[in-house]
């Protein structure tokens, strides 16, 4: 049935036309800014989990409608996605017959000067001594640079068409590919890039980006099965953080030694210091500083002497004064009876404040630095519940044993650097010191090289495209008794400021020696400035 399949041709053409047309571009161009707001304006589950459950807790009616539209992982949506993929088929179609039609531009000779000049925007003449042949001469020089054709009229009038600025429609092809290319270049980091976060602590502890079970969190691109990671291994030394008297950050300096792939083989370390903005590059990855926090260390003596030390990351509660929460676990060594050793576990909870500040007998930190570092402590002994196999923090303890009543508080104080709980079966827990913990992000994106290639296109070509004008100049001669009448006219193809001022320094100069002032005519058909063709 013919009817239906022209019908059918014909809309598919219509719609193909429609969605490669530089305006539908422009508008899923807009589309895809605006879809991007609110993976600005509200927290992100690939970024921070805790701030969307903090969302849930404080909009407990808007943000179940939210994450129906995928509000909380915009950037892995579905309707996200259609927008990013219509815009590159837009764009491609759009872009692959403008190339076709600039190919056909550069090919074709400029076009024949008009039979009226003077109706140009821009417009002069003047009557020379010199003959055709030498006023040519002198323009085909004058107009070194210009693309030029020179026709004969007839009758011994000749003419040169002149044109430039062919370079300003590669610059709006440059930019629009690079365009493509940066979307060409997200997509490929999404598909085989990686990232993870890691908390070392800065006293020697080390990580190696040997495999995802090492990252506390890991993000990776869809063809990233986590067997084949960067080799690389980084040693935290020091971690450096400098305030001012307000308590702001002034500084943050992380004092670290790295080996990479060849270094792995023969052992040796080489230093870098790392701070914020500032990553370390190797293996192909980048390493980041994207926070920091305390790590209270504590020493457990059992009641047969043995000891057990920990050191285990607190979580800032607030990160102008760093008041930090936490809970630090230990096995009682030398219990080989499974039930036994899970009814004797401890657990060391509560509040550490780098400098301590009482609300009656509630800690608080008044100054994020360490000078009077106080640990308001809650030890609990029992089972913590690591063998349930449930995932549990390791910012607290199991509040489901508590409730079972398997896990209970045994003591309870306030402990200064040096200071101990000594526990009713004679068990001490000391509080020895404080470790500062540094937290890296280590990203993986191959396509980064190409995206930041593709940006400076775009930065490129949308600057060639505005500074540079599309202008035209045609020059007539014609023969007049013993000298030659000149008659030159312009136009430019786009409409800015200064092609005025071009032309008049062209007119002059070819103008030269006619006895008229130069930018003059010596008819009433004189120059015309500023009006549109």
């Amino acid at each position: 049935m013919p009817g239906p399949v022209k019908t059918t041709l014909a809309f598919l053409r219509n719609t193909w036309r429609g969605l490669t047309s530089m305006r539908t571009a422009l508008v899923l161009l807009f589309l895809l800014a605006m879809a991007a707001l609110p993976g600005a304006l509200i927290p992100q589950r690939s970024l921070n989990q805790r701030e969307v459950d903090k969302y849930f807790a404080e909009y407990p009616t808007l943000a179940p409608l939210l994450d129906k539209v995928g509000a909380f992982e915009v950037f892995a949506s579905v309707w996200f996605a259609s927008i990013y993929v219509l815009l590159f088929v837009s764009l491609i179609g759009c872009l692959l017959p403008r190339c076709l039609e600039y190919y056909r531009q550069v090919r074709a000779r400029p076009v024949r000067t008009p039979r009226n000049l003077a109706r140009m925007p821009h417009h002069d003449k003047g009557e020379l001594d010199a003959s055709p042949d030498e006023v040519l001469a002198s323009a085909r020089k004058r107009l070194r640079g210009w693309r030029i054709e020179e026709r004969d009229e007839g009758k011994g009038v000749r003419s040169i068409s002149a044109e430039r600025g062919y370079l300003r429609e590669v610059g709006n092809l440059l930019f629009h590919f690079g365009l493509v290319g940066l979307l060409i270049g997200v997509a490929g980091g999404k598909l085989y890039g990686y990232e993870g976060q890691v908390i070392v602590v800065a006293d020697g502890s080390e990580f190696c980006n040997s495999g995802t079970y090492n990252y506390d969190s890991f993000t990776a691109g869809l063809t990233v099965d986590g067997t084949q990671l960067s080799p690389f291994c980084v040693r935290v030394n020091d971690f450096d953080v400098k305030y001012l008297h307000t308590g702001q950050v002034d500084s943050f300096r992380v004092d670290l030694e790295y080996q990479s792939e060849d270094d792995l083989e023969t052992g040796a370390w080489k230093p870098h210091i790392l701070e914020v903005n500032h990553p370390l590059r190797t293996a192909g990855d980048r390493v980041y500083l994207t926070g920091n926090g305390y790590a209270p260390k504590f020493t457990v003596t059992f009641p047969d002497g043995q000891k057990r030390t920990g050191v285990t990351q607190w979580q800032p509660m607030d990160v102008l004064t760093m008041l930090s929460q936490g809970a630090t676990k230990f096995d009682r060594p030398g219990v080989t009876d499974e039930v036994q050793r899970r009814q004797n576990q401890l657990a060391i909870t509560g509040l550490f404040a780098p400098t301590a500040a009482f609300d009656g007998s509630l800690l608080s930190s008044r100054f994020p630095d360490t000078l009077d570092p106080t640990a308001a402590v809650d030890v609990m002994r029992g089972d913590l519940g690591l063998d349930s196999g449930r995932g549990q923090s390791i910012f607290g303890v199991d509040q489901g044993m508590v409730d079972q009543g398997r896990l209970n508080r045994v003591a309870r104080q306030n402990l200064r650097v040096g200071e101990e709980i000594r526990l009713d079966d004679g068990t001490t827990v000391h509080f020895d010191g404080v470790e500062r913990w540094a937290n890296l992000q280590v990203s993986h994106d191959p396509f980064q090289p190409w995206v930041l290639g593709f940006s400076i296109a775009v930065i490129f070509g949308i600057g060639s495209s505005l500074a540079i004008r599309r202008r035209r100049v045609w020059v007539r001669v014609r023969p007049q008794g013993d000298g030659t009448l000149v008659e030159l006219g312009g136009l430019a193809r786009t409409d800015q400021a200064g092609y005025g001022e071009e032309f008049t320094r062209l007119a002059a100069d070819l103008l030269a020696g006619s006895g008229e002032p130069a930018g003059q005519a010596r008819t009433d058909s004189g120059p015309v400035r500023g009006r549109k063709s």
